[in-house]
């Protein structure tokens, strides 16, 4: 296979490779009624004038299947920590002992577990559009290419292994999504 035709697939399968990165971060952060370290990825705390993640600045643990212990590793950082859930809209009011913040999960009800659902649907369809997105760049640079030369066979060869890659992705998706699905209709 020509040298550039193999880059243009290497670029095309990193695209899309990070698009499903972004996309299984994105639903860690969906809550589904049980209590996960992931749902606080993304909570930055105010140390030292930096925004610092909050699992630099704190132990996370689990303590049963719907509460969540945080730990500063400085007592005095409690209230910016608390303040930085509050900020995150999570829609859980954390408890503060002193020394600790307990977050409790609430049960959800099926209407809010239909919402994830749909939420978590958009996320899906997102990734797909920038696996598409990556597709069409890759075969309109195997176009440019075939016009500079690259016979017909091999461009036709590439656009096969780039629709290869989109379907494979897309695949990936819908796992994922049927995944996610489950695990919040599980009551």
């Amino acid at each position: 296979m020509n040298e550039e035709v193999q880059m243009v697939l290497e670029e095309t399968q990193s695209s899309m490779f990070k698009a499903l990165k972004f996309m299984e971060e994105d639903l860690r952060k969906i809550r589904a009624g049980k209590a996960s370290p992931d749902m606080l990825i993304g909570i930055t705390v105010e140390y030292y004038g930096m925004p610092t993640p909050l699992n630099q600045v704190a132990s996370v643990k689990l303590l049963d299947a719907r509460t969540i212990v945080i730990q500063p590793f400085e007592r005095k950082l409690i209230g910016d920590i608390e303040r930085a859930i509050f900020q995150s809209n999570m829609g859980i009011t954390p408890q503060n002992d002193g020394e600790n913040i307990r977050l409790q999960i609430p049960p959800m009800t099926e209407e809010r577990r239909r919402d994830l659902v749909k939420q978590s649907k958009q996320e899906g369809e997102q990734c797909k559009i920038v696996i598409r997105n990556a597709r069409k760049d890759a075969n309109e640079t195997i176009k440019d290419l075939q016009r500079d030369g690259l016979s017909e066979d091999e461009a036709k060869d590439a656009e096969a292994s780039v629709q290869q890659l989109t379907n494979d992705h897309i695949a990936k998706v819908e796992k994922m999504l049927k995944i996610k699905e489950e695990e919040i209709l599980t009551i």
